[in-house]
């Protein structure tokens, strides 16, 4: 049965979508570059209503995800499952992605060389931290095998233990090398790294120990 439009008015709390109202009584919302095709007296079949309804759903996924990302880049896995999480259909969910993947707004390459160099920067940790976080993200494993080409994992762990040995320069060494060695293992660095650089932080601070006692 075809329906008539009544009415096209612009919603109070945003200005950028229309209330459409069929045969005297609201219908639906739309986005207002897509209400811009329809016009007062119009008549619409209810395919064409359907088909208006699903591009309103489009639209709202589409500015959802931007929103998401908006915060931090993501990879493509995290935003299908916060659309899913928000109970879009997987068709819609699926165009949005296709969609934001095609202007580059969605880039696992990109996303994967983001996340390591933030937390090379930030919070430096092993390659097997790095693969099982991007691994969780959804990540593809050739993406993460070239994203993490170039860290230096004794070069992130010296990072990462520099800034915590100093809240232990007045332990005992024991008590010094378990306090580091259980940070760097939690960070998930091999034992061989966590020895190497543990011995070369104590030895800097037994170093600097000694030249302040032959500075008195």
């Amino acid at each position: 049965m075809m329906a008539t439009i009544t009415a096209l008015t612009a919603q109070k709390r945003n200005h950028d979508r229309v209330n459409v109202y069929l045969d005297g009584a609201f219908a639906f919302g739309l986005p207002a570059i897509t209400a811009a095709r329809l016009k007062v007296g119009q008549t619409l079949s209810p395919e064409e209503v359907a088909a208006l309804q699903h591009e309103d759903r489009v639209e709202k996924a589409r500015q959802s995800a931007i929103r998401f990302i908006g915060y931090r880049p993501r990879s493509v896995m995290e935003v299908r499952r916060n659309l899913r999480d928000k109970d879009y259909d997987e068709p819609v969910i699926e165009y949005v992605l296709e969609r934001l993947q095609a202007v580059e707004l969605l880039d696992d390459v990109a996303f994967a060389h983001y996340w390591v160099e933030q937390r090379e920067t930030f919070k430096p940790r092993s390659q097997m931290a790095l693969r099982l976080e991007l691994q969780q993200k959804g990540v593809a494993r050739d993406v993460i095998e070239k994203a993490l080409a170039k860290v230096d994992e004794t070069a992130a762990a010296r990072r990462a233990a520099e800034k915590q040995a100093r809240r232990w320069l007045h332990l005992p060494e024991d008590a010094f090398r378990a306090r580091l060695a259980g940070f760097l293992q939690r960070r998930g660095f091999n034992y061989g790294v966590i020895d190497e650089i543990t011995n070369e932080l104590w030895e800097s601070i037994a170093d600097d120990t000694t030249a302040d006692m032959d500075a008195t």
